[in-house]
């Protein structure tokens, strides 16, 4: 068996001994709440954006963002129900850019669906997007925090500047890994850290807790936004709910492809240039790609880096005591790493 066939098994026969079902579990009241909050708000007259935004929402995923809301507020001891509306704003605002992005990327699949975007065009998923954007501000004002409101408008911004960022960066061959976590900071994690501190903040938990929720969720979006960028290399279409590759084909310079490039040095440079720099692939390339980063440690590496910031993110909880909510937060971290899809 050659080197990438024992890599991909490696990724296949890794099964998560952490996952997030005792978080799921433990959410499972405060969460029917926020779905029947985000099915009643993404309603409109106008039929296009109720079908076009329930394609998205209904395709699934794991919730991660308004869980660790809700699960932030639970930690913190809450007497109120805020957070549901804001987990619900959470996952508008996170739904509104995966619209968005798929645009910018021309992304064929999201979770596993037809992008919305070649279904309704490209217009119409960007509107929809923005939508939903006005939607989540709606419930972050009818919360009456204005901190709250604060944390997650400046999240927005944050996304849209992480996104602009990586499309400046795009087909880079020569992209440090300090600005591929700067992009990977703004796009995916701050919205982690939001998610996590709006929850802190809802429940009335003071500004220690508040900052060790919003610690956890950076470092927690982090450490799973590497390991995509890992499985993205290493998974399928059918575990990733995307076309396995993507980021290859589309020129994004991730963790991955950065050591690996760092790594193989001169001998490969006119491959990386013609692949990414100049993104003239030929069927093969992205086999050959897989390979080099499995011979030249830089995956290994890769999910090293993942592990290092979900390791940070379970010391953040440290000023909580024990509790099932601590757990499975600190669970949560470990499967972020563990995870295979």
């Amino acid at each position: 068996m050659d080197t990438a066939n024992i890599e991909k098994t490696r990724y296949a026969e890794t099964s998560s001994k952490a996952d997030v079902n005792a978080l799921v579990r433990l959410c499972e009241a405060d969460m029917a709440s926020v779905n029947a909050t985000i099915t009643e708000r993404m309603q409109s007259d106008v039929s296009i954006i109720p079908a076009l935004a329930e394609h998205l929402i209904s395709a699934g995923g794991k919730r991660l963002r308004p869980l660790l809301c809700v699960a932030a507020a639970r930690i913190a001891g809450t007497t109120n129900a805020h957070h549901h509306k804001l987990s619900a704003a959470v996952e508008f605002i996170h739904t509104a850019t995966l619209l968005h992005d798929d645009v910018v990327d021309s992304s064929q699949l999201r979770r596993g669906k037809v992008a919305a975007h070649l279904i309704w065009g490209a217009p119409s998923s960007v509107l929809v997007g923005d939508f939903l954007f006005a939607r989540a501000f709606e419930l972050m004002v009818e919360t009456d925090s204005l901190q709250a409101l604060g944390i997650l408008s400046k999240a927005a911004g944050v996304i849209a500047e992480g996104e602009v960022l990586q499309l400046m960066k795009a087909y880079d061959v020569g992209l440090s890994e300090a600005i591929y976590i700067d992009i990977i900071s703004a796009k995916t994690a701050a919205l982690f850290a939001a998610a996590s501190e709006s929850g802190a903040v809802a429940a009335g938990a003071s500004v220690e807790k508040q900052k060790a929720l919003r610690d956890y969720g950076m470092n927690l979006g982090l450490a799973f936004q590497i390991q995509d960028d890992a499985l993205d290399y290493g998974g399928t279409a059918a575990s990733l709910g995307k076309n396995a590759g993507d980021d290859f084909a589309e020129g994004k310079a991730t963790l991955p492809l950065i050591l690996a490039i760092a790594a193989t040095g001169e001998a490969e440079k006119d491959f990386w240039h013609r692949t990414v720099s100049l993104r003239q692939q030929q069927e093969g390339d992205f086999a050959r790609a897989q390979a080099l980063m499995i011979e030249s440690g830089a995956m290994a590496q890769t999910i090293d880096r993942a592990k290092v910031y979900a390791r940070k993110a379970k010391d953040a909880l440290k000023v909580f005591g024990a509790s099932e909510w601590k757990a499975a937060l600190e669970a949560l971290a470990d499967y972020s790493v563990e995870r295979t899809k």
